[in-house]
């Protein structure tokens, strides 16, 4: 009780205090979440750009596996994807929508193949432990969805028409207007396939793997004052997909899903002191179909309604100060897991110092309150030194943690309440040497965790959580950027990701199942004027399954886009033709369920 007054009367003064700041003009550009930017200089945070979001196949998980470090599951493509990131279950990758954590509380994880990166504009990796600012399951590293508003004359359209192998569709329409007082940006993404691909070196196809997505974003700000604005961000992602079936089991299941996520933010400005409050809503539900053909039905839902106040504050020109307060009321709806709701209520503080301009640190502090779990306080810390122009070293240390979800706890058959929260701690430390257009980036790290959750399969013959007594990882990640320029409008790109990851259960030591200890990536690009060549370039280590072993994979895509501006500049047209899996390779990265051979996809793009 002591602490939560404490807290009360530090979010009344500061409450007071940023009102009494002087009148600041707003940036042109105000962005959904700055702490990956302003209190993360000892983290390795990769940021996805339009023209690389822009070559994917319009799913979250194609974008991330050929661009950064993250294993990912598959059960065969446009199904239900699942990260393995630093070795780490599929609950421990949190993914941020403008700010929120936006994780699944009923399995804690994202479908990654629920999410359109054409709606925002950028994608950025966060690698490592994050829970004192992203909360429950950020212990692998988070991924951010950034909307950000320009506040600047502009009026932007975009079409992207897309058609390849399988009777695969997309359309996407993105449209942003701005002024000095309002802007928004609106985003329709529709994917469809009959994804019937052939088994390689078999007769049979991808049967009743059909799946059609409707995404739709908007968000929209307003300047209420010279230092006020207000924000709303909306999303809404409707699916339906046949659930396709393995090489041993004919698939007849169907998933229906739906998302809903509005949040409004309200935010003051000031010289020395910024304050934001959200008020957010956040919905998911689902049909699950065991016989498609038949109208009986499991179902369950699960809703949010997220409160936050937060403050940044300059306390002088060495340092600085950031702390929110934050309250989520979950309730849940289940055939299968009953009605089960939960209160948790979280108090963190975050100070940066800046010693110099090579020479920056931050701490921070978060503690929660659950009414369900006695939740640990947990802490981070990083830093940044710049040695020379040309080489800075980055370090991070971290306790973090992840509290049992609805499915876990009440899921049945199956689920089990006597289940302990996780605990985490990690360190990193990183490299990152520039010259010229040279970029070289190495980081080792080690992660040791205890009461780890996983579902394994019991006496009964169904799958049920435990607590791993401990789980010990480590490894090494490299990462490489090359621009050079060959002449006039020339310029050869390289891009390539290394990582190597040891991920053992210290009671067997063996490693976790579907962790590689080796994957690798790269892209290799030409420009010339208005032409782009690319090839991406996957490679993918064996795994450890039960009962066995699913081996390495290499795929690779090849492709072209040409652009060129019409109508004096007025139109400007992007053509393009990608030919995945070019060289035809039979692969699986979950048992029994291949993955599409060589299939072409096109492209059109009208920006006006």
């Amino acid at each position: 009780m002591k602490k939560l007054i404490s807290i009360v009367l530090i979010f009344c003064a500061t409450v007071g205090y940023a009102q009494r700041d002087s009148i600041l003009k707003l940036d042109e550009v105000v962005v959904s979440d700055t702490r990956v930017k302003q209190y993360a200089e000892g983290y390795k945070v990769t940021v996805l750009q339009d023209s690389i979001i822009q070559r994917t196949n319009g799913l979250l998980t194609s974008l991330l596996a050929f661009n950064s470090n993250i294993y990912f599951k598959e059960n065969g493509f446009g199904m239900v994807s699942s990260p393995a990131f630093r070795g780490t279950n599929a609950s421990h990758t949190v993914v941020v929508w403008n700010g929120i954590n936006i994780n699944s509380q009923l399995n804690g994880q994202v479908d990654f193949n629920t999410i359109n990166p054409f709606n925002y504009n950028s994608v950025s990796i966060r690698s490592g432990g994050g829970s004192v600012q992203f909360g429950s399951g950020a212990i692998g590293g988070s991924i951010h969805l950034n909307s950000d508003l320009l506040f600047k004359e502009h009026f932007d359209n975009q079409v992207s028409i897309g058609y390849g192998s399988y009777n695969t569709k997309k359309l996407n329409y993105n449209q942003s207007y701005g002024s000095k007082s309002i802007s928004y940006s609106l985003g329709v993404n529709y994917n469809a396939s009959d994804n019937n691909y052939k088994y390689l070196n078999t007769d049979e196809e991808n049967r009743n793997g059909a799946f059609e997505n409707l995404n739709l974003n908007w968000n929209i700000g307003y300047v209420l004052s010279q230092n006020q604005v207000l924000k709303l961000y909306h999303q809404t992602f409707i699916g339906d997909r046949n659930l396709s079936g393995t090489l041993v089991f004919l698939g007849r299941s169907k998933y229906k899903d739906n998302h809903y996520r509005t949040q409004v933010e309200w935010g003051h400005f000031g010289a020395k002191a910024t304050s934001k409050v959200k008020l957010a809503y956040l919905q998911e539900e689902f049909k699950y179909f065991e016989n498609k053909d038949v109208a009986i039905n499991s179902l369950g839902k699960v809703s949010n309604f997220l409160a936050r106040y937060s403050s940044d504050y300059k306390l002088s020109k060495f340092f600085r100060v950031n702390y929110f307060l934050e309250y989520n009321n979950y309730k849940g709806a289940g055939d299968s897991f009953g009605s089960p709701k939960r209160d948790d209520f979280s108090a963190t503080a975050l100070i940066k110092h800046t010693i110099s301009s090579d020479l920056v640190y931050n701490l921070s502090v978060r503690q929660d309150f659950s009414s369900d779990f006695s939740s640990p306080l947990i802490f981070s810390f990083d830093g940044k030194y710049s040695l020379t122009d040309n080489y800075k070293v980055k370090i991070n240390a971290s306790k973090n943690f992840r509290t049992p979800t609805f499915n876990d706890l009440y899921w049945q058959p199956g689920g089990n309440l006597d289940l302990n929260p996780e605990k985490s701690y990690q360190v990193d430390f990183g490299n990152i040497l520039n010259i010229g257009g040279v970029s070289l980036q190495y980081n080792g790290y080690y992660i040791s965790t205890k009461d780890m959750i996983k579902w394994l399969p019991n006496n009964e013959g169904f799958w049920s959580p435990i607590n791993i007594n401990d789980v010990e990882i480590y490894g090494a990640e490299a990462k490489l950027e090359v621009d050079y320029p060959l002449g006039k409008n020339q310029e050869v790109g390289i891009k390539a990701n290394y990582a190597y990851t040891v991920s053992e259960d210290k009671s067997t030591n063996e490693q976790l199942i579907y962790v590689p200890f080796h994957k690798a990536n790269g892209t290799l690009e030409y420009r010339i004027a208005d032409l782009n060549l690319f090839y991406q370039h996957l490679f993918n280590g064996s795994v450890s399954i039960i009962g066995g072993e699913l081996k390495e994979y290499e795929v690779s895509n090849l492709g072209v886009t040409y652009s060129a501006d019409i109508l004096k500049k007025d139109l400007k047209y992007t053509i393009g033709v990608t030919i995945n899996n070019v060289f035809n390779t039979y692969y699986e990265n979950v048992a029994l369920r291949p993955m599409p051979n060589r299939n072409i996809q096109t492209q059109l793009i009208l920006n006006f």
